[in-house]
């Protein structure tokens, strides 16, 4: 039960992170979702990061990376409304601009995963004595 709530406390901070990061960024009008697009983007890249650190070397306990790996960062990121926003412009007639923000969006998010991993495999690597290096 405890785990529950540790990932509804993240996810309630991690909601109201997007929710005033998304105010700030241009509004999903008919021509491209850009403040999700970005939104999902982060998270991808802070997810990648934060699990390579936490695991590597990073000791936090598994409460907090549960809270804030799956509770912020779950509320944070919104795949409901990608698929929306990509439903919308089909339905718009904005064909083209879908097929882009779907490319971007898994594409990118791939990408920039990567992206994480890899800087956190850096920062760990660079922060470990030469001899634990692999």
């Amino acid at each position: 039960m405890k785990d529950v709530l540790f990932v509804a406390a993240g996810g309630a901070l991690g909601t109201s992170t997007r929710y005033g990061l998304q105010s700030l960024l241009p509004a999903a009008g008919a021509d491209f979702p850009l403040g999700v697009l970005l939104i999902n983007w982060i998270g991808c890249l802070f997810l990648g990061w934060f699990f390579t650190v936490t695991l590597r070397s990073w000791r936090i306990k598994p409460r907090l990376r549960l809270a804030i790996g799956t509770g912020f960062t779950g509320g944070f990121t919104t795949f409901s409304t990608f698929a929306v926003d990509a439903v919308r412009l089909t339905v718009h007639d904005r064909m083209l601009t879908a097929v882009l923000y779907l490319l971007l969006s898994v594409g990118g998010g791939l990408f920039l995963t990567w992206t994480g991993i890899r800087l956190g495999t850096k920062m760990t690597q660079a922060a470990a004595p030469k001899e634990e290096r692999l």
